[in-house]
């Protein structure tokens, strides 16, 4: 032999009784204790029973048995039930939980005759029979885990591996544990949970030692006897270290490891330092103090990525579309920064499941509420005030997360430097609600509902409001160990509307209204270690109702007008595949196939060929009936990213990717506006196009302590929507007679130097970028500065951001941020002439000239609550001065005539210093 093992077989000597009659006997029992029934058998027989008294607790039993054998009857009342028993030649019947006794190895314990080399059987032999022979140095090692017992050992079974399910939880709020690795000791078995936290493993009966590990997680050792198939769930605590500071942060590696360029994460946690206008942790308002995400100014609702246009962006809460997210005129975002589990925004190679936009995805996540206990955090500030409670619907299983925030005050509108503000109005408010509800280890839903709504009046006559409102269900099922899936279905509109009472007789109430449904299926497939793929397929139907006015009081001469809803569908079939090469080598390969079809009812103007698009070349109406197919567009969208190792902490990565937009903005305005409305693409418009290509180095130093990325881009764009001089856009029925569509291109290099540890800590960040655009025709009134490129609106080449966080100690710290642009385009009046005794003004070439540069830096003191464990809430303290140099930047340059005479002015939003004091508590 060349291992010793030692034998320990139970109750040696004991036989079954072969030769003597087992006897008969008759019982009744009605829902009595398993207890009571067997003190009633050995009342009427010689057997005696031997048991640990816990084992039969809340087992009660009822059956009626005539003249039938004990064990007959003891298989009967512990069929439900995890206990055997075991009947030795001394009429002793002693209980087993789970496993039972052998007093004889099975017939084919040694296998075929022919395949026996010696008389002893080997471990591995011994092994699947169950825990009848222990190696006594391993069960020494770990000797003090948990035993969990699963299922009831059958000696009939010959299945010989079984499957544990379950999911992984933290004990602290019941909140899933994803990505945690889940491995068999000693047997090349293993698995890591999904994002909800559940997992699956398929096992050999009998006795198996199962580790857990994952980063912030105390790793855990769990012995598991398995008889058959089960659930177990795991909770487990965090990892904590009594040090002067703990710094536990996650994927501080994913920028050198993924393959996926140009991705950032942000976490609401991390960024609640970043001292920002009125003291407001805002994810969105964070996210453009990162390179390639900027604003056309300061207070301009919309973002603009890698040189991309505001429409260009797809921003996603729980997979529902926000159309506008954005309070106040942009001095705010509409995503509720306490409800804010993360975001993830896609700025390079965007993944396959995303499609219908050019530039960016923010893929937008609400927090799980919790199931364990009661929770909340809120806030009280100058502005608004802000609350979200979590509340365990079922504990363990399902909880409810309500959030809401509100504005009180107006006064911030009297601090503007504009007099004519003085009297203005403003208020707003978002509510979110979200429902998570784990069924069972195979099973999961979410369910979110979001409404906000901004309400304001400029002048005394007009009042202005619109509202985003979004609801979203995910299901999510784990088929197999390997394929998991998602069934998401949701609904999304914008609409805004403007009530002008003034002092002539043209009031009227002006709507517009914006629609989507989309439904989508995508799945997961871990294929193999080096092939996980994604695929599925999503359909959205848009609904646009492109506005109707009707006058306001019977005195009113505005004549009612309603242009007709615009409908289309979009849909796509996707799949990708992140396959690792070789240690050195990812490559991420997506396709994604999207189709658009203009649907009716609706009324098609054609035009003459060769042509510019007025009444004068009006061809034709053609009429489309209800769901009819006015024209179609689509066509194969790539996705393809690579990363090399150069080092294990320095990698290099590329990109190439294409997408098509089905949707576009109507909008003169510099910026984005609240009325700004959208546009399907139909006969006369066609879909917006983009192809980018990006590379980039990724380092981290000292341990991930540092990280830096210097990445570069290319991007061309084709069919991008604009407008002629002096556009009418806003309900016109020929709207296409008033816009024009050309191509697009921009380029620019980002640059990234991020400290994540350290009493110091935070980012620089630098981009140089260019945007432009070319509107050429072989027509004068369709061509733009002569039919050349030239800079678009939010064309800023040199952007700087610097962010710090000091720590003076666990509870006190200082922020600083500071921003510098180059002033965006704008065109000037060059001149003045005179035509029938008027004047008129000369205008330069479109974004000839630019406003000043913009800078700005803000100081913060933060003061958190002392650390004791045990106090109702945890409190945060930030004092913060916005605009701390009392920089006067221009938000717009605009010129009137006065005495004959052109005059230029500038507004600014925040002129001088703005002092806020924030109070945050959460429990």
């Amino acid at each position: 032999m060349k291992k010793a093992f030692v034998v320990a077989m139970l109750f040696v000597g004991m036989q079954y009784i072969v030769a003597q009659e087992i006897p008969k006997i008759s019982v009744s029992f009605s829902n009595v204790a398993v207890s009571e029934a067997l003190d009633e058998i050995e009342s009427k027989t010689d057997y005696r029973f031997y048991y640990v008294k816990s084992w039969l607790d809340d087992i009660r039993v009822t059956g009626n048995f005539q003249d039938m054998q004990v064990s007959l009857i003891l298989d009967d009342l512990f069929k439900d039930t995890i206990l055997n028993f075991y009947i030795a030649d001394d009429n002793k019947i002693y209980l087993l939980q789970n496993n039972q006794i052998y007093d004889a190895l099975p017939d084919d314990f040694f296998g075929k005759e022919e395949q026996v080399a010696d008389d002893e059987p080997s471990y591995d032999d011994l092994q699947d029979y169950g825990p009848l022979f222990v190696n006594s140095e391993e069960d020494g090692a770990n000797r003090g885990i948990q035993v969990v017992k699963i299922g009831k050992e059958n000696r009939n079974n010959r299945r010989r591996t079984f499957t544990l399910t379950g999911k992984v939880t933290n004990s602290r709020n019941g909140k899933p544990i994803p990505d945690l690795a889940i491995i068999v000791e000693g047997k090349d078995i293993g698995t890591s949970t999904n994002a909800n936290g559940n997992y699956s493993l398929q096992l050999p009966i009998g006795e198996n030692i199962i580790q857990t590990r994952g980063l912030g997680i105390q790793e855990s050792k769990t012995k598991v006897i398995l008889y058959n198939d089960g659930i177990y769930n795991f909770q487990l605590n965090e990892s904590f270290e009594v040090l002067d500071e703990v710094v536990v942060q996650g994927n501080l590696d994913r920028n050198v490891e993924t393959a996926l360029t140009g991705v950032t994460l942000i976490e609401v946690e991390k960024i609640k330092n970043i001292p920002l206008v009125l003291g407001e942790r805002d994810i969105l308002k964070a996210a453009i103090t990162l390179p390639g995400i900027t604003t056309a100014g300061e207070g301009a609702a919309g973002y603009n990525v890698r040189g991309g246009r505001t429409d260009q962006n797809l921003i996603l809460l729980d997979n529902g579309v926000i159309y506008n997210p954005a309070h106040f005129f942009g001095i705010f975002s509409a995503i509720n920064p306490f409800s804010t589990g993360a975001a993830e925004i896609y700025k390079g190679n965007i993944p396959a499941e995303f499609g219908g936009r050019l530039s960016s995805v923010f893929d937008i996540t609400t927090k799980d509420g919790n199931t364990q206990k009661f929770s909340g955090e809120a806030s009280i500030g100058p502005v608004t005030s802000n609350i979200v409670l979590e509340t365990p619907v079922v504990k363990d299983k399902s909880a409810l997360l309500v959030g809401g925030r509100a504005t009180y005050s107006d006064w911030i509108l009297r601090t503007l430097d504009d007099e004519q503000l003085n009297n203005s109005t403003a208020s707003f408010f978002d509510i979110v609600a979200k429902y998570n509800h784990t069924i069972d280890d195979k099973n999961e839903i979410k369910a979110t509902g979001y409404f906000s709504q901004d309400k304001f009046s400029i002048t005394s006559d007009s009042i202005f409001d619109y509202s985003n409102r979004l609801v979203s269900l995910k299901w999510d099922h784990k088929f197999s160990e390997k394929t998991t899936g998602s069934l998401i279905l949701s609904n999304s509109e914008y609409k805004f509307g403007i009530e002008f009472d003034g002092e002539s007789n043209d009031d009227f109430d002006l709507g517009y209204k914006n629609n989507e449904t989309e439904f989508k299926i995508k799945m997961k497939y871990l294929h193999s270690p080096k092939h996980k793929f994604d695929f599925g397929i999503s359909s959205k139907l848009y609904q646009v109702n492109p506005g109707d006015i009707v006058p306001l009081g019977a005195d009113s001469d505005v004549s009612a007008l309603t242009i007709p809803e615009e409908r289309g569908l979009e849909s796509a079939a996707f799949i990708s595949d992140s396959y690792e090469v070789n240690d050195k080598l990812l490559i991420d390969l997506g396709l994604r196939y999207s189709f658009y079809a203009a649907l009716g009812a609706s009324q098609q103007r054609i035009y003459q060929d060769n042509a510019p698009k007025n009444s004068g070349t009006l061809v034709e109406t053609q009429d489309f009936d209800s769901n009819e197919v006015i024209e179609t567009y689509g066509g194969p969208e790539l996705r393809l990213s690579a990363r090399y190792f150069l080092a294990p902490d320095f990698s290099v990565k590329a990109s190439l990717n294409n997408a098509y937009q089905y949707i576009h903005t109507l909008s003169n305005n510099t910026t984005v506006s609240p009325t700004d409305t959208w546009k399907l693409s139909d006969i006369n418009i066609k879909p917006q196009e983009a192809y980018q290509a990006s590379l980039g180095l990724y380092k981290n130093f000292e341990g991930n302590k540092y990280e830096l990325s210097l990445e570069g881009y290319y991007k061309k764009q084709k069919n991008l929507l604009d407008y002629k001089v002096g556009a009418q856009l806003l309900l016109n029925e020929a709207i296409e007679t008033e816009v024009l569509q050309g191509d697009g291109k921009a380029y620019g290099v980002e640059f990234l130097l991020k400290k994540n540890e350290g009493k110091l800590n935070g980012w620089l960040g630098y981009t140089y970028s260019r945007s432009f655009v070319k509107l050429d025709s072989p027509f004068n009134e369709e061509r733009v500065n002569g039919g050349a490129f030239f800079p678009s609106n939010y064309d800023k080449p040199h952007d700087i951001s610097v962010v710090a966080n000091y720590k003076f100690t666990r509870r006190f710290s200082a922020s600083a941020n500071f921003v510098y642009q180059t002033g965006r385009p704008v065109t000037f009046p060059i001149g003045s002439f005179s035509f029938n005794n008027s004047e008129f003004v000369f205008y330069s070439d479109r974004n000839k000239f630019r406003i000043p540069d913009y800078y700005r830096l803000d100081l913060s003191f933060n003061m958190e609550g002392n650390h004791k464990i045990k106090k109702f809430a945890h409190s945060f303290w930030s004092f913060s001065i916005y605009n701390v140099l009392g920089r006067n930047n221009p938000y717009s340059v605009f010129f009137v005539t006065q005495d004959g005479d052109i005059k230029a002015y500038q507004s600014s939003i925040f002129s001088i210093p703005v002092p806020t004091i924030t109070y945050n508590f959460k429990f």
